[in-house]
């Protein structure tokens, strides 16, 4: 049954035992920020820094994250809304299995349902692939808008994979939130 509000989908969440990821977190992961962000930023899976804290995006990679919603967007990270495609750290940091992704995937899209954000960052191969359903690759699909109907996708590098790859990355990285900054500005004044 889909929940009405997203503190029930929570609660739902900070509970959950369907899949072994609850057996060696610290703490379920389910999101932060605005329950009516117009932007939504889905990462992978929590990791360790996260699976300690029980927030998104909180270790490099957020810092990197909350700069450049900052800097771009001219807003702090409480006015997006943030979360990965499991809300649990999968050991050692790996890749959630496809099991874990499909048992906890009614979250994500009971977040989405009920955030509604007008547009969705998937940051990395991973949550790209997982919310758009497909096989093809980040580097394919970043620079791209995938129009889902209720709000548009834009795909970017995780910003791990800035943070190791240098400035060529880090400038794609920097330029996807800004294009989503320009085209989020354009919505809303319409």
């Amino acid at each position: 049954m889909a929940k009405a509000t997203l503190s029930e989908l929570r609660i739902e969440a900070l509970g959950c035992v369907a899949c072994d990821l609850h057996r060696t977190r610290t703490k379920v992961v389910f999101g932060s920020g605005s329950e009516r962000a117009s932007l939504m930023i889905v990462g992978e899976a929590p990791g360790r820094d996260e699976d300690l804290s029980g927030l998104p995006f909180v270790g490099r990679s957020g810092r990197l994250v909350t700069t450049l919603l900052e800097e771009e967007f001219g807003r702090s990270r409480d006015w997006c809304f943030i979360s990965n495609v499991v809300k649990c750290r999968p050991p050692d940091n790996r890749n959630p299995t496809r099991v874990e992704v499909l048992t906890c995937q009614h979250y994500l899209k009971g977040q989405i349902e009920l955030v509604a954000p007008q547009i969705i960052m998937p940051l990395g191969n991973f949550a790209t692939r997982s919310l758009l359903s497909t096989n093809e690759g980040i580097t394919t699909l970043r620079g791209k808008v995938v129009d889902r109907g209720r709000y548009l996708v834009i795909p970017s590098f995780h910003p791990a994979a800035a943070l190791r790859g240098g400035q060529k990355v880090m400038g794609l990285l920097r330029e996807d939130f800004r294009y989503a900054a320009e085209l989020l500005r354009k919505i809303t004044e319409q």
